[in-house]
């Protein structure tokens, strides 16, 4: 008995710590991306980098780890693993960290120090895997080698992340005037759609939602055919966003229009973002950058009034040495220019090809 009541003590705790977090930590702000006079449309993103991690993916970690705690997945002194290969590894070491418990994120892709020393400094780990497709295997194979609990973000995250309107969907609408005509974000767990779209769906909005998607992933090609279980088996080069498979988190039926994008499209946009805005964003910002403008862009050819909504996933140093870096995108075969020509004529008041 006096064990339980030391395991209950130490959970409730540990919510009372991640409540906090949540309770004290300002809304987000909202970012204007300036379009041409004249249109009747205006692009806002809401910042998620502002986030103390500075990414999309705090929320979604904090939640992860509530979750596991309520559910006795996780107790005190437990080790997590987590097999993630963007800015979710960051979020989970500082909740890890919160929470006083050993943290492992299982990346994939070659041993590389720069993507590791984030996670590092935080108090965690990292190891490298190769395929991609590994991490999820050899993450499931270290948590049953070690005892630990592997947090499993790609199953969890879209049963934990709130929709009813108390974390980013409630906080997001409850900043705008009214409802916007798009919203627009990538899919990596495919949590963050699903939580939008739940709460526009249960609160009867006319706002419709579209998920942007990279080269590589699964998301748009399962989408179209209705296969649940479709793979490329092909990593995305655009962090945090695309997938080499259909995650059971992604809810195709609350996706009202995928958008495929270019990568040399999302390096373009990801620049014209910091160039109008003087955010450095990541590539997952770039994309979408270019779905909202698509969007925007249609509505101003129909004559339609309204808004447009996106997010800000990744701001910060780091961008720097990817999107931002000629170097960074030759080594990647990107060539954005084209798409920057793109964006440029149509942010001249030209049309959108």
């Amino acid at each position: 008995m006096a064990d339980h009541e030391h395991a209950a003590r130490w959970a409730a705790e540990a919510i009372r710590r991640l409540d906090a977090e949540r309770e004290h930590a300002p809304p987000t702000p909202l970012v204007r991306f300036p379009l041409p006079d004249g249109w009747d449309v205006t692009l806002w993103f809401k910042d998620e980098s502002a986030h103390p991690t500075g990414n999309l993916k705090h929320r979604a970690a904090r939640a992860l780890f509530r979750h596991a705690v309520a559910s006795g997945r996780v107790t005190e002194g437990a080790s997590v693993v987590e097999a993630t290969g963007g800015g979710a590894a960051l979020s989970q070491a500082y909740f890890a960290r919160m929470l006083d418990l050993p943290y492992t994120a299982v990346m994939p892709g070659a041993p590389d120090p720069a993507r590791a020393a984030p996670v590092k400094e935080l108090g965690g780990d990292c190891c490298f895997v190769t395929p991609p497709l590994a991490v999820y295997e050899e993450a499931r194979r270290l948590a049953d080698d070690t005892g630990a609990c592997y947090l499993d973000q790609f199953t969890w995250a879209e049963r934990t992340l709130d929709w009813r309107g108390d974390d980013l969907a409630g906080e997001l609408f409850g900043q705008l005037p009214g409802p916007p005509a798009w919203l627009i974000v990538g899919a990596g767990t495919g949590a963050t759609s699903a939580s939008l779209g739940r709460h526009i769906r249960s609160h009867g909005l006319p706002t419709r939602l579209a998920v942007v998607d990279p080269e590589n992933s699964a998301y748009f090609p399962g989408w179209a055919t209705g296969a649940r279980d479709y793979a490329t088996g092909m990593p995305s080069r655009i962090e945090g966003i695309g997938r080499p498979r259909m995650e059971p988190g992604f809810l195709p039926s609350l996706v009202d229009l995928m958008v495929t994008v270019p990568d040399a499209a999302s390096v373009a946009a990801a620049r014209a973002f910091r160039a109008a805005t003087g955010r450095p964003v990541g590539g997952s910002t770039g994309t979408n950058l270019w779905g909202a403008l698509h969007l925007a862009a249609a509505m101003r050819e129909r004559g339609e009034r309204g808004t447009v909504v996106s997010l800000v996933c990744d701001a910060g140093d780091r961008p720097l040495r990817t999107v931002h870096s000629d170097e960074w995108a030759r080594d990647k075969d990107l060539d954005p220019a084209p798409f920057a020509e793109r964006i440029d004529r149509l942010l001249d008041g030209g049309p959108w090809e």
